[in-house]
């Protein structure tokens, strides 16, 4: 373990619901700043790039090797429970500049996923089950956020239809209009994902994040979590958030053109100034769930609780649902038509 109590020498584990650092043999708690005072975790500094790829890892409490991928930077020891934290894995350019800590549970996404029968009649009786649920693992995802502002000038096509008419003749007149604006638009900490492994559907529906939470990162953080190093580069993933600051820029300016029947896009010169990019570890509830052979992934965002995934679909309540309601409409249109005979006087 990285961390030892300084009451007792036992092991220290970050508690999310406490926002501290317990010792679960002596009780003892302790803030990041209480633990820095003390000496026991120290403030992170970035170092040269080790570009050494560290495959394995002996446990500093029992001794056993770890094995892990090139990209994990934190991982559990298989015999003794304890974290495993890689620092050399997030040191040089790999080291994080903030981090979001965990403010959900591992039971809240428990309970979240046993939430998902409400509302949803085609889910699978038994798909909803806690004895479906293989792994529940937290975890940091690497995410770039990007400070971006776009700068220029949007133009666009605006029409004005007018319709009249006179006597049995219908008229309608279009007027076009070019339309131009001047805009300047910022975006303070866009984020996109930073690892391959993680489904972007997925990551971008557990969003926001809350970033005025961010603290300067800290490894002690990752204590009880899993977590990854990025393996898509800066520049990779800016494209990304260039794309969508630069869709969302275009649908500001088409939005302050009010007042025409239609509006569409025919040029812009817009510019986008990079002005500064963070690299942070955001905490997510990774749920596997298999259901009849089948893997189905959620996700949870570790500080909101939004919960997201894929789920299946019963065909036999598909045919209950299809039928029901068919039913229910063929038995409405009875009734209007009895309604409606009654009302006409009934057969003459």
């Amino acid at each position: 373990m990285d961390h030892k109590c300084p009451s007792c020498g036992a092991p220290l584990l970050y508690v999310t619901k406490l926002a501290k650092w317990k010792c679960d043999y002596c009780d003892s708690t302790y803030t990041l700043d209480e633990l820095k005072k003390l000496g026991v975790i120290k403030e992170e500094a970035k170092k040269e790039e080790d570009n050494t790829i560290y495959d394995t890892y002996l446990c500093k409490d029992c001794g056993a090797e770890i094995i892990a991928d090139e990209n994990t930077a934190s991982t559990f020891c298989l015999y003794c429970g304890n974290t495993a934290i890689l620092k050399n894995k997030l040191s040089g350019k790999f080291a994080p500049d903030k981090l979001i800590p965990f403010k959900v549970v591992k039971e809240d996404a428990i309970n979240a996923f046993k939430a998902l029968k409400k509302g949803r009649p085609l889910l699978p009786k038994d798909f909803i089950s806690e004895k479906n649920i293989e792994k529940i693992t937290g975890l940091y995802v690497p995410f770039w956020l990007y400070d971006i502002t776009f700068d220029g000038n949007v133009i666009a096509k605006g029409t004005k239809v007018k319709s009249w008419r006179v006597g049995d003749t219908q008229y309608t007149k279009t007027d076009t209009y070019q339309v131009e604006r001047d805009l300047s638009v910022s975006y303070n900490l866009v984020p996109v994902d930073g690892s391959e492994k993680f489904a972007n559907d997925i990551m971008n529906t557990i969003e926001p994040f809350d970033y005025s939470e961010l603290v300067d990162y800290n490894h002690a953080y990752l204590s009880g979590f899993l977590a990854e190093k990025y393996d898509i580069s800066q520049e990779q993933a800016y494209e990304d958030a260039k794309r969508r600051t630069f869709n969302s820029t275009i649908a500001e300016a088409k939005s302050s053109m009010s007042g025409y029947s239609s509006v569409n896009v025919t040029g812009n010169t817009l510019k986008d100034t990079l002005n500064d990019t963070k690299y942070a570890l955001l905490p997510v509830f990774m749920v596997n769930v298999k259901y009849k052979d089948k893997y189905y992934l959620f996700a949870m965002n570790g500080q909101t609780g939004e919960f997201v995934g894929n789920m299946p679909i019963s065909a036999g309540r598909v045919i209950i649902y299809t039928v029901s309601i068919l039913v229910i409409v063929a038995a409405i249109i009875i009734l209007v038509s009895l309604i409606i005979f009654a009302l006409s006087g009934g057969a003459k």
